[in-house]
């Protein structure tokens, strides 16, 4: 349906009250291997485009998000934006689902429209336990929204409105925000059973100067509320914005930072509960920053404790690309490496795609396959990146080790 027909759903605070249109959630599924070859040693690889330019009259889609819900469909959420390709575009949230692995998809959905006013920042919240999985998104950078879906992403709750959360950075800290942002991406369920959002705010709407922080739920989702900053702009760290969370080994959140910084590497932070305490921050010297929103993830054992963490970006490097940019800003050549030591080293590392590469995120299913959603391909090779697609890859560690051992025999030459 062409969007201009579709009702806005953006509601009314009279309508958050309204009762969920959801099934009864069943308990957390056991480990199924929905693709048998993805838990194998074996190498696994197979890509294909989710969201493409073009159709439904979208302009084009970017800032993908991608997660597996608690009985195992995989949602994947996107901004579809309709008259530009810019932040500011006449922007609608879009949703697709798959409930066999990512084979098959329904066709797109428009689940938040809000007439010419942008919807975006997708960001998911899968909390396996409760069997639900929350949607956290803004409108015209200045509303937050939650819409929760309690059967696998088929039907969606009302929004629940959660400014009221960014606003305490205005009352508590003094910060006068003009823009608010969440993800994108995913957040975390934690082990306490604390929801947490990575969201980052600037004073400006050209989106600077910002600041990197999160938001966190104790109720499970039923109010939310302001955490601590983890990064500001100084002149060692410009411009913080899109960040990526992370549950380590040992039950701390490590927070994945986007920065300005001349340097071009990314910020790690950590914080004992994902909103207060966060340690300083520290340039991480294998991570090259493209000055690009990246994918994190985990892999985790049988009893939910993460065992490696994976981080994708546009792995562009230093000095000059194709299209005449510095590396630093070249959209290109997304990666995704592997950790075993919760990010201290980072020492596997596979090219996903060579090509004209942008904004992605990540998800783990419980067979070991790992989805991997990101902006892929240009609509102007000449001009600024403008992704054609959304493409899907699915993989599994066999096939990102493999990447490594290739690595080690060009070393070993």
């Amino acid at each position: 349906m062409h969007r201009r027909y579709i009702q806005s759903i953006a509601a009314p605070a009279a309508m958050i009250g309204t009762l969920f249109l959801c099934l009864t959630s069943s308990p957390l599924r056991a480990a199924e291997a929905k693709n048998p070859a993805a838990a194998g040693s074996e190498p696994y690889f197979h890509s294909q485009p989710l969201f493409e330019a073009g159709r439904d009259d979208y302009r084009c889609y970017r800032i993908p998000a991608i997660a597996v819900a608690p009985k195992g469909a995989i949602l994947a959420a996107a901004a579809g934006r309709y008259n530009g390709h810019g932040d500011w575009s006449n922007t609608d949230l879009m949703l697709r689902r798959s409930a066999d692995g990512g084979e098959t998809w329904d066709d797109q959905q428009v689940l938040v429209n809000d007439g010419v006013n942008t919807v975006d920042n997708p960001c998911f919240i899968v909390d396996a336990k409760r069997g639900e999985v929350h949607l956290m998104y803004q409108i015209g950078y200045a509303r937050a929204y939650v819409k929760t879906s309690r059967d696998d992403g088929v039907t969606w709750s009302p929004p629940q409105e959660v400014t009221a959360a960014f606003d305490e950075f205005r009352t508590r800290d003094g910060y006068a925000w003009q823009v608010i942002a969440m993800g994108p991406g995913h957040g975390l369920t934690l082990r306490s059973g604390r929801l947490v959002v990575p969201v980052w705010l600037a004073t400006e709407k050209k989106h600077r100067p910002s600041i990197s922080t999160t938001v966190y739920s104790d109720d499970q989702g039923k109010t939310w509320h302001a955490g601590d900053v983890i990064v500001e702009t100084t002149e060692e760290t410009p411009n913080p914005s899109e960040t990526e969370l992370v549950e380590l080994s040992d039950g701390r959140v490590l927070a994945n930072v986007r920065n300005e910084s001349k340097r071009h590497r990314r910020l790690f932070s950590i914080s004992a509960d994902g909103a207060t305490g966060w340690s300083k921050p520290e340039f991480q010297e294998a991570l090259y920053e493209p000055i690009c929103m990246g994918g994190n993830a985990t892999i985790a054992d049988a009893d939910g404790q993460t065992t490696a963490l994976l981080y994708s970006y546009p792995n562009s490097g230093p000095g000059t690309g194709p299209t005449g940019k510095e590396g630093a800003r070249e959209r290109r050549n997304l990666t995704v490496r592997v950790s075993d030591d919760d990010g201290k080293t980072w020492p596997v590392s596979q090219v996903v795609d060579a090509g004209p590469s942008g904004y992605s995120d990540m998800a783990v299913d419980l067979d070991g396959t790992i989805y991997l959603l990101y902006e892929a391909r240009s609509l102007e090779p000449k001009g600024p990146f403008i992704p054609a697609t959304l493409t899907l890859a699915r993989f599994n560690r066999a096939w990102l080790e493999a990447g490594k051992q290739g690595a080690d025999a060009a070393a070993a030459q």
